[in-house]
C-alpha cells in the first residue's frame, strides 16, 4: 500500500512540475510575443525590425540554434534571406531558393506551419535543393550536417504571403514539438503584419512622392513658361520695332534696342543652362574631374566676364596672398561662382559693390560673395537652397528658374564642402561656401 501511495504521490509531483514548466514556458512565450509586437511597432527600418525579432526568438526557444526569415522576391522569382541568426550573413546573402524549392518553398506553397521532426524527414524536404544553395548553406553554417529538426511557418496576412520563417536545431537531444507550432505561427503572423505595413507605407510614400513630383513639375513648367515668355516677348518686341519701315530709328536707339535684345538672350541662356545642369545632376551625371587650381586667378577671370556685362556693379576680388592650391573640378567650380555672382547682381538691381573674398582655415577655405541688394527675410533663408525656390520681393522682378543656388549647393557638397547664407532685408546678402584643402597641402603648410 505504501509503495502504491508513494507512486501516486510521485506521479502527482511530476504532473505538478510538468504543469509548472508548461505554465512558465507559456508565460515566456506570451512575454516574447508582447516584446516582438512592441518592437514591430517601433520606427526602425524593416531589416532592423526583423533582426530584433530573431534575437527575441533565440531568447525564448533554446531549441532554435539557427534561423532565417526568407522573403519572396517577386522581381527575381526567388526567396532571399532578409534576417538570420546562427549563419554567416555575408555568405548567406547568396542564397536564392526557387518557388517550391526545399522547406521554404513547400511551406510557402502549403500556407501552414510545419514541424519536420527527424533528420530523415528534413533531408527528404530538402532533397530538391539545388547544389549551389546547398553549398551556400553549408558554408554559411560551417557544416554540411542535416539539421536534427526544423520548424517553419508562412508569413501571411489574409491571402497575401510574403515568405517563410524557418528555425532549425543542428545538434543535441532537444527538439521542437507540436506545442511550438502555435507560438511560431504567432511570431510569423506578427512579422507578416510588419512587412505588410512597411510595404503599404512604401506604396503610399511612392504615391505621395509621385503626386508631389507631378505637382512640382506642373508648377515648374508654368513658372518656366512664364519666365521664358518674358524675354522672348521682349526680344520679339525690339526686333519688330527695328524692322518697322515707317520708323527711322536713330543709331543710338538701334544700339539700345540691340543691347536689350542681347541682355534678354543672356537671361534665356542662363535659364536653359540651369535647367540642363539640374537635369544632369538629377540623373547622376555630376562627375567630378579634379585638378589643381589657383582660385584667386580663376575668380578674377570670372569677375572680368561679369564686369564687362554689368557696368552698374563694381566687382571686387579679395584673396590673401598665401591662398592654397585646391583640387576641384574646373567646369563645375566655375558654375558655382557664376550662379552665386549672377544671383548677387540680380538681387542688387540698383548696382553697388559685389565683393568676393577668400579666407584660409585649418582644413578648408571659405569663399564669400556679398552684395548690397534687397536682402532676404529670415523665413526665406531656410529654403533658399531648395530647388525652384524664389525669394519673394516686391521691389524688384528677378528672372530665373530657382535652380542656381541648389545647383551650387550640390556641386559644393560633391567637393566635400558646405554652403550657407546670411542676409538682412534692405542691406544685402552674403553667400558662403567652402572647399577642403588637399591634405598634402595642409601638411606642407604645417
Amino acid at each position: 500500500m505504501s509503495d502504491l501511495l508513494f507512486k501516486v504521490q510521485f506521479a502527482q509531483k511530476i504532473m505538478v512540475i510538468t504543469r509548472t514548466n508548461e505554465i512558465e514556458r507559456l508565460i515566456r512565450q506570451v512575454n516574447a510575443l508582447n516584446e516582438i509586437a512592441k518592437t514591430l511597432t517601433s520606427p526602425l527600418d524593416l531589416p532592423e525590425l526583423l533582426d530584433v525579432v530573431m534575437d527575441r526568438i533565440i531568447g525564448v526557444l533554446e531549441t532554435a540554434q539557427v534561423g532565417t526569415i526568407m522573403l519572396w522576391d517577386q522581381s527575381a522569382g526567388l526567396f532571399r534571406p532578409e534576417a538570420s541568426f546562427g549563419f554567416n550573413r555575408e555568405i548567406l546573402r547568396d542564397m536564392g531558393l526557387r518557388a517550391g524549392e526545399s522547406i521554404t518553398g513547400k511551406v510557402y506553397d502549403e500556407g501552414r506551419a510545419r514541424l519536420i521532426s527527424t533528420p530523415d524527414e528534413v533531408a527528404e524536404m530538402m532533397a530538391d535543393m539545388r547544389e549551389a544553395n546547398r553549398l551556400v548553406m553549408s558554408r554559411a553554417l560551417g557544416t554540411d550536417e542535416i539539421p536534427v529538426c526544423t520548424i517553419a511557418a508562412p508569413l501571411r496576412v489574409g491571402d497575401q504571403k510574403y515568405g517563410v520563417l524557418v528555425l532549425e536545431t543542428l545538434t543535441g537531444s532537444d527538439a521542437f514539438t507540436e506545442d511550438d507550432l502555435p507560438f511560431i505561427q504567432n511570431i510569423a503572423d506578427l512579422v507578416a503584419l510588419a512587412i505588410d505595413r512597411a510595404r503599404l507605407e512604401a506604396r503610399a510614400d511612392a504615391i505621395r512622392e509621385a503626386q508631389q513630383v507631378e505637382k512640382l513639375r506642373s508648377e515648374v513648367m508654368a513658372t518656366l513658361s512664364h519666365q521664358l515668355r518674358m524675354p522672348l516677348s521682349a526680344i520679339k518686341g525690339y526686333a519688330t520695332a527695328l524692322l518697322l519701315d515707317e520708323v527711322e530709328w536713330s543709331r543710338d536707339k538701334q544700339q539700345e534696342f540691340l543691347e536689350l535684345v542681347d541682355e534678354e538672350c543672356d537671361n534665356m541662356q542662363g535659364m536653359i543652362r540651369e535647367l540642363l545642369d539640374s537635369s544632369l545632376i538629377d540623373v547622376g551625371q555630376l562627375k567630378l574631374e579634379k585638378q589643381p587650381l589657383r582660385l584667386p586667378q580663376f575668380c578674377n577671370e570670372i569677375v572680368t566676364e561679369f564686369q564687362r556685362r554689368f557696368e552698374n556693379h563694381r566687382l571686387i576680388v579679395d584673396f590673401p596672398s598665401h591662398f592654397p592650391i585646391l583640387e576641384v573640378d574646373l567646369r563645375w567650380t566655375k558654375q558655382v561662382f557664376r550662379n552665386i555672382i549672377d544671383n548677387a547682381i540680380k538681387y542688387s538691381p540698383q548696382g553697388g559693390l559685389v565683393v568676393i573674398r577668400g579666407e584660409v582655415r585649418t582644413a578648408d577655405v571659405v569663399i564669400s560673395v556679398a552684395d548690397q541688394g534687397v536682402g532676404i527675410s529670415p523665413e526665406d533663408l531656410i529654403p533658399l537652397f531648395e530647388k525652384y525656390f524664389r525669394v519673394k520681393t516686391e521691389s524688384v522682378r528677378v528672372p530665373g528658374t530657382g535652380l542656381g543656388l541648389p545647383i551650387a549647393r550640390t556641386i559644393v557638397e560633391a567637393h566635400g564642402g558646405r554652403i550657407w547664407a546670411e542676409s538682412k532685408v534692405g542691406q544685402g546678402t552674403t553667400i558662403f561656401f567652402t572647399f577642403p584643402i588637399p591634405k598634402q597641402v595642409s601638411n606642407e603648410e604645417q
